[in-house]
């Protein structure tokens, strides 16, 4: 077992990771996003990141303005901004890389489409109320 697998096997609460959650999945529920799931992805060795949190939105100009939404609640509350960010011209889905949670705001097809929480299925899921 390498030092990652250490790591990430290790679910101790991480407040810093925690906050962020939170405020993901609010800048999500402020702009009423739907079908918020967030996995966990620590226990798994080969995963890119902590946690992803997934959602989507009922239009290209929904998706844009749940993670428009987002980019604003996590860098007012935390002062954070994505390391990167994908797919805002199309906005089909549209991926926030926030180093230890991953953003995934999907147009319905396109999350179908690509079904990230079957590929991850491993993974700890907890899924959030609509608003």
């Amino acid at each position: 077992m390498n030092l990652t697998s250490v790591l990430r096997s290790n679910k101790t609460r991480d407040p810093r990771s925690e906050q962020l959650n939170h405020f993901i999945v609010e800048g999500i529920r402020d702009k009423k996003g739907k079908n918020i799931v967030q996995l966990d992805l620590r226990s798994l060795d080969d995963a890119p990141a902590d946690f992803f949190i997934i959602c989507e939105g009922d239009s290209n100009t929904h998706v844009k303005a749940i993670s428009d939404s987002i980019y604003k609640k996590v860098k007012e509350a935390l002062h954070t901004m994505p390391s990167h960010t994908e797919g805002s011209l199309n906005a089909r889905w549209i991926l926030m890389d926030y180093f230890n949670t991953i953003v995934h705001v999907f147009y319905p097809e396109t999350r179908q489409f690509y079904e990230i929480e079957q590929l991850w299925s491993d993974a700890d899921s907890t899924e959030f109320a609509d608003v």
